[in-house]
C-alpha cells in the first residue's frame, strides 16, 4: 500500500470532510488574581474534559493565574461556543465545589475574564507552543 494511503489516527473523516483541527486556548480569571491551587486545577481539567463533547481536550496545563488548553475539534464546532461552554460550566462547578476559596476571587459574580486567547496550532504539544 502506498504511504499516502496509510491511515493516520490524527486525521478525522466525516461524511463530506477530512480534517485535523487543533486550537490552543488560554483563559484567565477576572483581574488575574491567582485563584488556582493544584487541587482546583485538577478539578478544572476534569470538568473541562467532560464539557468537551464533540471535541477533545488533548492537553491541559495551568498556573496560579491562567489555564492553557489544547483542544481538537471538528469543523462544525464554533470555537466561541466551545469557549463559552468551557468557561460557563467550569465557573459554575468550581463555585459549587470550592465556595469559600473561589468567592474571594469573584468580581461581580464572574469568575472568568470575558476575553480569551485562541490560536490554531496543528496539534503541537503545549510545551512546544509555550516555547514558541
Amino acid at each position: 500500500m502506498s504511504p499516502r494511503w496509510e491511515p493516520n489516527p490524527d486525521i478525522r473523516r466525516g461524511r463530506s470532510v477530512v480534517y485535523t483541527l487543533h486550537a490552543h486556548l488560554v483563559f484567565t480569571p477576572k483581574c488575574r488574581r491567582g485563584p488556582f491551587t493544584d487541587e482546583i486545577l485538577r478539578r478544572c481539567e476534569e470538568v473541562m474534559r467532560c464539557v468537551c463533547t464533540g471535541a477533545e481536550l488533548r492537553e491541559f496545563n495551568g498556573e496560579r493565574d491562567h489555564v492553557h488548553l489544547l483542544v481538537r475539534y471538528p469543523p462544525k464546532v464554533a470555537i466561541s461556543r466551545l469557549v463559552g461552554s468551557l468557561k460557563g460550566v467550569s465557573a459554575r462547578r468550581l463555585r459549587q465545589e470550592f465556595p469559600g476559596h473561589i468567592r474571594k476571587y469573584l468580581r461581580g459574580d464572574h469568575f472568568w475574564s470575558p476575553s480569551y486567547f485562541a490560536a490554531s496550532c496543528g496539534g503541537a504539544p503545549l510545551a512546544v507552543i509555550k516555547e514558541w
